[in-house]
């Protein structure tokens, strides 16, 4: 496979592709490779390079440049074939740790077989010798027996428990090592093949109109395995006003082909999301209606039956057995005679039409075989498509008749076929006797959706039953292979994700965003990680400082940062560098142009902050019956930097759901505004003051608390 933009000219029909560009959408991508070559006489190209993982039903392809040549027909050819050399890289880290696996469980066995031994040397206890039937007491041991097994278990246990301290570190090191090497194996590349074989997809093309001047094709198709969170970096220095906010996502992607090269770009759409709006059809009353939109289908051509007469006459295929399963009415399975002439089937149990018989109802599709493969490999357009399945009863016995290419359809699905009626229904037929057959449904054939899907319809083959050979049938590639490529490759969603990362779809809402970038990346398909520069945005920054002396005595100075570009900021980690030094990672809210946010830098030492606060308590009124609380606060500030500061105090003033509970307010302070980037708590109040260099001042608060005689302050701090 070739990468970049480098692209190989092959005029046998098989040309080489090289990856473009790539769009990474919120799950999943779309790929773009570019082929060049000279189209041969029979119009049929075979684009090569293809990853496994593709989605079928995703292909597209189309001429670029050239206004007359256009491609008529794509579909995915996939071939396998045996591998002469075993290559390295993938294999041979597979191998390392398939013996590094071996390593360790042979460490483990030896492990416990000494854990065994030295249970068994530990569990040895004296017995004392059984007391004979003449002897009045037990018969004494000698002490220094028992001193010399305990000498003996002793020194045993002491080599035992050596050995095993050794085996536990051996053992420890081969489960490191094994490890690293499976972390190291699960990391790699999934662009080389996994097996002994290489497994080929195409895309075959059916070009029209091409002479005998080269033309370059582009081949388009969505793949699963591919994610990305987006995370910032921001320059700032100190002083300005303006500063570089540069996008750079976090690609992962296991798609099973390497991006080198390649021009990506960052969507934050669901790549499976349908697009084409809802219809209405309007209702008409009366006789005069809307003629139905034309499907594609038509009636089937004649002497299908000739088309295997000369494949039953040939004889028992070679090495083919008696009886082979297949399906019969309703899905039962029927024993079907393979390799002869087809044996006729047996009659269905009672009460069960004949297959293909009149009423017949239908046969349960096997989903076997490739979808939109023609018979000999030719592909058939919407006009070439028979409606037996959907033709009445009566027309579809009388219908077999060949078709170009050996091509017609079976019978109808369940979802045309009318039931028989229930047993209980008035008018229902006796139990074990046939149903009555069902009236022809007048008007042209209904086709579903699965029937209308025309690639995905499969030719089946003169070895399955009499109502199956040589038709189409609604069916989908089974291929055990490419679901556990899909199956690996939409594992990336499960990446845990960088810190402060949040994923596209959660931060853009309702709104989609695509963000191209501006040169080439490379993104190997290990499944991990990998940072990509994006595009730089235009922002807007000024530096405040923050304080809340009611809580901390501490001066924090902030960025507050505004979105100046046309496009949205996605929520993602922010990498902060002042006066090009590395300051801090901060969580950067998702933000819409105009949009501003606060980035926190940490405590500012040149700047200080103290808070003094004065409680007085008297009465007023009629009788002294309200009592009088009043707050003074006073705050200081000193600005020891070389430049001037701006500097937000914020301060707080009680809130009461009481309306007998007055809160008087005597100061310059202001109430912060709905409309800023912070929620801000109730009853928050905000100073802001200008300090030049060396500067400083004083701001002054006063509330008062008026309370009821009869009520009283519960809970909380009045002197605060």
């Amino acid at each position: 496979m070739t990468t970049g933009t480098e692209r190989t000219t092959d005029t046998t029909g098989r040309w080489a592709s090289s990856l473009d560009s790539v769009v990474v959408y919120a799950r999943g991508a779309l790929c773009r490779r570019l082929a060049r070559g000279v189209v041969p006489p029979d119009g049929r190209v075979r684009v090569t390079g293809l990853p496994r993982t593709l989605d079928h039903g995703s292909l597209r392809a189309r001429v670029l440049g050239s206004p007359g040549p256009r491609v008529t027909e794509a579909r995915v050819e996939i071939g396998a074939e045996p591998r002469a050399t075993v290559p390295d890289g993938r294999d041979a880290l597979r191998r390392e740790v398939e013996r590094l696996r071996d390593g360790a469980e042979a460490a483990r066995a030896r492990r416990d077989r000494q854990r065994a031994l030295v249970a068994e040397i530990g569990a040895l206890r004296p017995v004392a010798p059984p007391r004979r039937r003449d002897e009045p007491q037990h018969r004494r041991t000698p002490v220094d027996a028992w001193l010399e097994l305990a000498d003996f278990v002793d020194g045993r246990l002491t080599g035992l428990h050596a050995r095993l301290t050794a085996l536990d570190e051996e053992l420890l090191r081969a489960e490191h090592a094994l490890e690293l090497a499976a972390d190291q194996l699960d990391r790699a590349s999934t662009d080389a093949p996994s097996r002994h074989v290489d497994t080929t997809v195409h895309a075959l093309l059916t070009v029209a109109g091409a002479g005998a001047e080269p033309v370059e094709i582009e081949v388009e198709y969505g793949v699963p395995g591919a994610v990305w969170v987006p995370a910032y970096r921001l320059s700032h220095r100190q002083g300005e006003d303006t500063g570089r906010l540069v996008l750079r996502a976090s690609v992962a992607q296991r798609t099973g082909e390497d991006w080198t090269g390649v021009r990506v770009a960052l969507a934050t759409a669901d790549l499976s999301r349908r697009t084409d709006p809802p219809k209405l059809r309007s209702i008409r009353i009366g006789r005069r209606q809307e003629a139905p939109a034309a499907s594609g289908w038509r009636e089937p051509p004649t002497g299908l039956d000739d088309l295997f007469t000369g494949y039953d006459a040939a004889g028992p295929r070679p090495g083919a057995g008696t009886f082979a399963g297949a399906f019969g009415p309703a899905g039962s399975a029927v024993p079907v005679a393979v390799g002869g002439p087809p044996a006729p089937l047996s009659p269905p149990p009672t009460g069960l039409p004949v297959p293909g018989g009149p009423g017949s109802a239908p046969e349960a599709f096997d989903g076997q075989g490739y979808g939109g493969q023609g018979y000999g490999g030719q592909g058939y357009g919407a006009d070439a498509f028979a409606a037996e399945r959907h033709a009445p009863a009566p027309a579809r016995t009388r219908s077999r008749s060949a078709a170009p290419g050996g091509a017609a359809f079976g019978a109808a699905p369940a979802a045309f076929a009318a039931p028989p009626p229930a047993p209980s229904a008035p008018g229902a037929p006796a139990p074990g006797a046939a149903p009555p057959v069902p009236p022809p449904v007048p008007g042209p054939p209904r086709p579903d959706a699965a029937a209308l899907d025309y690639p995905a319809l499969v030719l089946r083959g003169p070895d399955e039953p009499g109502h199956h050979r040589g038709r189409l049938f609604p069916g989908t590639p089974s291929d055990a292979v490419a679901a556990e490529y899909r199956r690996r490759a939409e594992a990336v969603a499960a990446l845990p994700l960088p810190a402060h990362a949040v994923l596209p779809r959660e931060s853009a809402g309702s709104f989609d965003q695509r963000f191209d970038a501006a040169a080439r990346a490379d993104v190997p398909s290990d499944g991990t990680w990998h940072t990509v520069t994006v595009m730089e945005l235009a922002v807007g920054l000024r530096t405040e400082h923050l304080a809340v002396p009611s809580v901390e005595p501490v001066v924090y100075a902030t960025l507050v940062l505004s979105n100046a570009s046309d496009r949205a900021l996605l929520a993602g980690p922010v990498e902060v560098t002042v006066d090009g030094e590395f300051l801090r990672t901060s969580a950067l809210p998702t933000l819409a142009p105009g949009g501003t946010s606060r980035l926190g830098l940490g405590p500012a030492e040149g700047v200080r902050v103290s808070r003094n606060a004065h409680l007085r308590e008297s009465t007023s009124g009629l009788r002294n019956q309200t009592a009088v609380l009043d707050h003074r606060v006073r705050v200081e500030l000193s600005n020891g930097l070389a430049r001037p500061v701006t500097v937000e105090v914020r301060e707080r003033v009680p809130v009461s759901s009481d309306p007998d509970v007055r809160i008087e307010e005597h100061t310059d302070w202001s109430a912060p505004g709905d409309d800023g980037p912070e929620r801000h708590a109730p009853g928050t109040r905000l100073w802001r003051v200008e300090l030049p260099a060396g500067g400083t001042t004083a701001l002054d608060g006063r509330y008062e608390i008026r309370i009821p005689a009869g009520k009283a302050l519960v809970g909380g701090n009045r002197r605060s």
